[in-house]
């Protein structure tokens, strides 16, 4: 089947010099802010929740990961095939309403089901944003500027963890943790009004108001193309491995400090003068947030400066950072003191973040326009299939299964220092995928001809 003739997308003309939409970035941004937001507010609220409910360690890692990460990345696709074909900017505006609504209902479950299926609710929710916001980001900026590009949009992970971080220490502390819940959902409700009035739909300008929707290949055709790129699938293999170490340990820092390092935690809350909760919340949220988002900044000017002599530097920045990164984390959760931990877990937070920019903008390069939503979305279904999915829940098992032997703190932090070995992985996989991209990208301009 051959495409139909449809006027060209920003992304597919001659745009050097254009300057950046800096607006919609930082509104959509914004949006991937409250979207990590209400992903990491449950790492500060875990240990009150875990026993409020009754929660095993176990269940823990389901709602962190599986039971989010299921239909987060098995709606993916489905909802990449509507961005794809239709309204990208209305998409993520119905999706952010979504999630914020059952971020909010959080707040009121009773039980382990009730909190299973409003986590589900999440995940279902912000399915619909990140494959859409990848391709209109990639139609807003040129070729040269999608690495610094997709980084600044990839601020919304560390801006919405520190703010999940910190704001949740600080409501726990005084209102509770359903209070954090409904305080974290209600704000984005609102957002998603602002999203639908304010951003640009490329499409619309480009096709005329009268046919948003634009010719779409079917889905076997996609997969047939994306097959046929090796490369796509190493880089998307290798960002998984890098999700499952992250989010293995994410899941479990606010317990790994509460649990292990109490009497370093309430030493320094004492020294601040604050609750213990605020001060893991703020030390934390520092660390994911404003460490984070340096080494995000950093990374996309690294992605875009090593992809000036081809594709295949996008994949340099990953296979390298990766493999430093291991040992950092595992250091983390080992470390004798808090003060150490906490060092160690800094340098680990920013040397992972530097990959963000290069690991999307490159499968958005590689990718043909007509199907950079869906490119997105199978690499972030395979990314949290198993990163975001089986990450938290290899810890939590693992963790339940050593505290027998080693003990409940001991326990947790082996479980935590595991995933120096699927960050290792990753950065392999980056490295074969590096070999690869540059003759993929030029097969792939040849079938297009």
């Amino acid at each position: 089947m051959t495409d139909a003739p449809r006027p060209p997308a920003p992304s597919e003309t001659p745009a050097a010099g254009r300057p950046l939409p800096y607006g919609a970035l930082a509104l959509l941004m914004t949006v991937y802010a409250f979207n990590l937001l209400d992903r990491q507010i449950v790492t500060i609220l875990v240990e009150p929740m875990k026993a409020d409910l009754g929660l095993a360690d176990w269940q823990i890692g389901m709602i962190s990961g599986l039971a989010f990460a299921l239909f987060y990345t098995l709606l993916g696709i489905p909802l990449a095939r509507l961005a794809d074909r239709g309204n990208r900017v209305g998409l993520i505006a119905v999706s952010l309403l979504v999630w914020s609504g059952f971020t909010a209902l959080c707040g009121v479950a009773r039980n382990f089901t009730e909190l299973l299926l409003a986590r589900i609710g999440v995940g279902i929710g912000e399915a619909g944003c990140t494959p859409a916001a990848h391709s209109l980001i990639t139609d807003y900026v040129p070729r040269e500027r999608r690495g610094w590009a997709l980084s600044l949009y990839s601020l919304g992970v560390p801006v919405g963890s520190l703010a999940g971080l910190v704001l949740g220490g600080v409501l726990l502390a005084s209102l509770g943790w359903r209070a954090a819940f409904l305080v974290a959902g209600l704000p984005g409700m609102l957002l998603a009004g602002l999203v639908w009035f304010a951003l640009d739909e490329p499409r619309r300008r480009a096709a005329g108001a009268s046919s948003a929707a634009s010719p779409q290949l079917p889905l076997g055709e996609v997969i047939a193309t994306l097959r046929r790129l090796p490369s796509f699938w190493l880089i998307s293999f290798g960002t998984a491995m890098g999700a499952f170490g992250y989010y293995g340990q994410a899941a479990f820092f606010g317990s790994l400090y509460m649990r292990t390092h109490s009497a370093g935690l309430d030493a320094l809350a004492v020294s601040w003068g604050v609750a213990p909760s605020v001060m893991l919340g703020l030390a934390l949220g520092l660390m994911v947030g404003v460490i984070g988002m340096l080494g995000t900044l950093a990374g996309g000017h690294l992605a875009d400066r090593a992809a000036r002599g081809g594709i295949a530097g996008y994949t340099r920045v990953p296979s390298i950072t990766l493999v430093l990164a291991a040992p950092l984390f595992a250091g983390a959760a080992m470390a004798g003191t808090i003060d150490l931990s906490f060092v160690l877990l800094g340098l680990a937070i920013f040397v992972h973040a530097l990959n963000y920019g290069s690991v999307f903008a490159a499968v958005q390069t590689l990718a043909k326009p007509s199907i950079r939503a869906m490119a997105s979305a199978i690499q972030l279904f395979i990314t949290n299939a198993i990163g975001l999915a089986l990450g938290p829940l290899f810890v939590g098992v693992a963790s339940d299964l050593l505290a027998p032997s080693l003990g409940s703190e001991q326990g947790l932090r082996a479980a935590m220092a595991l995933v120096a070995l699927p960050l290792a992985l990753g950065s392999l996989l980056f490295w074969l995928g590096g070999r690869r991209i540059a003759a993929d990208e030029q097969a792939d301009q040849s079938n297009r001809r």
